[in-house]
């Protein structure tokens, strides 16, 4: 034989799919863990479609997560995210991923790493997450079916056909993910001078995930193309990767712009566009009245088809912060109502933040989605010997 077998399983979480890995299945050495989420997933092709792995060709499904039982007091289970390039070899961890979070519970449960036992009502499992990445909790409640994570439901999820059991995923004090702080510079939107477009005002800010947001004008767009309408226009792209890098120094995530090419997701950018009717991918129109504020976001130098979980927690935060741009957009949210509707290419994406401050000073105590999940295969995924260090098995 030829290839070495790894113990996996396919899993859909969310938008998102990727492969699931127990960490005791995988080399000691995390050095060890990119040739193999690598030749897995299929990249680098140069093709962008990775049919000689697992891959789907764009970056919400070249994913990886890697799960253990957590060593800690305060966590049940440790996870670690892997964005896998398609074109590129190149594997991110700087980052989480809010979709494939909501997978994570759910096989825990299923492969006996936590048992049912911490119910929260009738057949509700409370699981504690956290997430190696970022140093960041999450605490998903998930359904029980037969002491299993349940599947089947009455929850839709905008971009995914069906509907499904609803995850509640409560992402504590989210703020400063990457960088350490809410606001990385201190201020609550920055000028950034970029070449062929002069100043454009954006607000950096992490909470589950560093994003630098900016008004769909200031790049000649109005907020609402489709990810297909964006990336055939080479000018808005590079537009958008300038200032993408521009806000990644100035984040203090790269020393350079030359830096922050080789890390496509340190910032994620995210166009921002007031509510206005939003023709979605399949068709169907989002009428302006439900929509709060309108979204775009890039994923690995990508348009995406929908909106990166973290990104919209991100967004939701930015939203109740006096004076980013986010907040300036944004339809003020009703009395006794902490939810905040984005529209993306996909649907709708309603996000609760719960923040407090004022000034330069702000506090996220929590951001909460709603997502579902499906175990789709498992088995074990072949990757060549070669691929392996020294051709030994994990």
């Amino acid at each position: 034989m030829l290839q070495t077998r790894i113990p996996a399983a396919y899993v859909r979480g969310g938008t998102s799919r990727g492969l699931f890995f127990r960490r005791e299945h995988l080399p000691a050495s995390e050095a060890d863990w990119d040739a193999i989420f690598l030749a897995a997933l299929g990249s680098p092709d140069p093709n962008k479609r990775q049919l000689d792995g697992l891959g789907g060709g764009i970056s919400s499904l070249s994913k990886v997560v890697v799960v253990e039982p957590s060593g800690r007091d305060d966590a049940d289970i440790d996870y670690t995210f892997a964005q896998v390039a398609v074109d590129q070899p190149l594997v991110e961890y700087g980052n989480n991923c809010g979709n494939l979070t909501s997978a994570v519970g759910p096989f825990a449960i299923d492969e006996g790493m936590v048992s049912a036992a911490g119910v929260v009502g009738g057949n509700t499992a409370s699981v504690r997450l956290f997430n190696r990445n970022t140093s960041k909790h999450v605490v998903a409640e998930i359904p029980l079916e037969g002491g299993e994570a349940a599947v089947e439901g009455e929850f839709a999820l905008p971009g995914v056909a069906g509907h499904g059991a609803a995850i509640r995923l409560d992402f504590i004090d989210p703020a400063g993910a990457v960088t350490g702080s809410l606001l990385p510079t201190g201020a609550v939107q920055e000028t950034l001078d970029i070449d062929g477009l002069g100043h454009v005002q954006v607000s950096l800010v992490d909470a589950a995930a560093p994003v630098a947001f900016v008004c769909a004008d200031a790049a000649g767009l109005n907020g609402t193309e489709l990810p297909e309408a964006i990336e055939s226009d080479r000018d808005v792209m590079a537009r958008l990767e300038s200032i993408r890098r521009a806000a990644a120094v100035r984040m203090g995530l790269a020393t350079s712009t030359g830096e922050a090419a080789r890390s496509l997701n340190r910032p994620f950018l995210a166009l921002v566009a007031l509510a206005s009717d939003t023709v979605m991918l399949d068709g169907e129109t989002l009428p302006a009245i439900s929509v709060d504020i309108v979204a775009r976001a890039l994923s690995m130098g990508r348009p995406h088809r929908a909106l990166p979980l973290t990104v919209g927690l991100c967004l939701a935060a930015a939203a109740r912060v006096e004076g980013t741009l986010v907040q300036e957009l944004a339809r003020p949210p009703a009395q006794g109502d902490d939810d905040l509707r984005i529209a993306h290419p996909s649907g709708l994406l309603p996000a609760g933040a719960r923040v407090r401050g004022s000034g330069e000073h702000w506090t996220v105590e929590g951001v909460v989605a709603y997502r579902t999940a499906r175990r789709l295969m498992e088995g074990s995924v072949l990757v060549p010997k070669s691929t392996l260090a020294g051709g030994e098995s994990p």
